[in-house]
């Protein structure tokens, strides 16, 4: 086992449970486990793990979380060492969340998530003392926006190997941090664990078959008073309408129902949230996702009609999001 996948195993991640007081949350912990790792059957996983084992432990003189996640700077390393360190960063990729700058190399990713976050970082309850649950959690780039607002915990769920494979790449390089990633679906969570004051499902519940199971299993891992934060795709249309594309929407093929505003306000309804109210819309522009160096593979940009990007090459709106929050009783 590398050192980096122990920085995310079940012994560190007990001590991080501990010294916050949530021994509640041990049911987690065969999720980081040598063996769990080791069962894991993704067909990319042992490349994976074989890169994470390649990787140096530089030391970054400094650690800043503002729009940019930056670790260390560039004077940390000789110009030989920092050509390696990028060349093994491009090994993983595609790097979707972001952005990153590690010891000055800059990490443009598909999504400039730092906007995402403005949007809401201002409306949700205070994160500071707060154990959180990051839903879909990418390769951490969120988790670490929370662990920056304060939070003593934060357990992200992520289980694409690739991005879970940043997240360990990136850890390498971080001081110690109350973050942790958990290679597993919502789905598969011990149920209930109420025991999180603040859950987030960004970009998840459109890419479930059922969304209000989805939403179902986040409350119940909120406690009693905690708030969700749901992102998801939406469409115009009156209560009662979702979008059930034919076969794809704006090239992703997992993409099931795109609710209207009125629907996902009747959805949390009816699953007892309450408090429920919807803190932003915005269209998605091709300068907060496009492909990058990074990223070089097809993004919004080809899945927008050329002569009408108003319209994805399926024929539906272009996409649009909005952000709720909601309480648990």
């Amino acid at each position: 086992m590398t050192s980096l996948i122990k920085s995310a195993n079940a012994t560190e991640f007990q001590e991080i449970l501990l010294s916050n007081g949530q021994a509640k949350l041990h049911r987690l912990l065969p999720f980081v486990s040598q063996s769990f790792l080791d069962s894991i059957k993704q067909g990319d996983w042992p490349r994976w793990r074989q890169r994470l084992d390649q990787l140096p432990r530089h030391k970054p003189s400094q650690f800043q979380i503002a729009g940019t996640i930056r670790i260390g700077q560039s004077t940390d390393l000789t110009a030989a060492e920092k050509s390696t360190l990028e060349k093994q960063l491009k090994e993983f990729i595609p790097w979707r969340k972001g952005p990153f700058n590690l010891f000055g190399i800059e990490i443009d990713t598909e999504w400039r998530s730092d906007l995402k976050w403005s949007r809401l970082a201002h409306m949700i309850a205070p994160l500071k003392g707060r154990r959180v649950l990051d839903v879909g959690s990418g390769n951490g780039y969120f988790s670490l926006r929370m662990v920056s607002e304060g939070a003593n915990l934060v357990v992200g769920l992520e289980p694409h190997m690739a991005y879970f494979a940043q997240f360990c790449a990136l850890r390498n390089f971080l001081p110690s941090s109350p973050a942790v990633l958990l290679p597993i679906p919502l789905e598969q969570m011990p149920r209930p664990l109420p025991h999180f004051d603040t859950v987030f499902s960004m970009g998840v519940i459109y890419h479930r078959r059922s969304p209000i199971d989805h939403l179902l299993h986040l409350k119940d891992c909120l406690c009693s008073g905690g708030e969700l934060v749901l992102e998801t795709l939406v469409v115009d249309g009156p209560a009662g309408y979702s979008l059930l594309p034919r076969a794809g929407y704006a090239r992703m093929s997992n993409v099931w129902f795109i609710p209207s505003i009125p629907s996902i306000l009747q959805w949390l309804d009816r699953c007892g949230f309450i408090n429920v109210k919807v803190i932003s819309e915005s269209t998605t522009e091709l300068t907060e996702q496009h492909p990058t160096e990074w990223m070089p593979f097809k993004s919004l940009d080809s899945a927008l009609l050329a002569n009408n990007p108003s319209q994805t090459v399926e024929g539906y709106p272009s996409p649009k999001r909005a952000i709720l929050l909601a309480n648990k009783t």
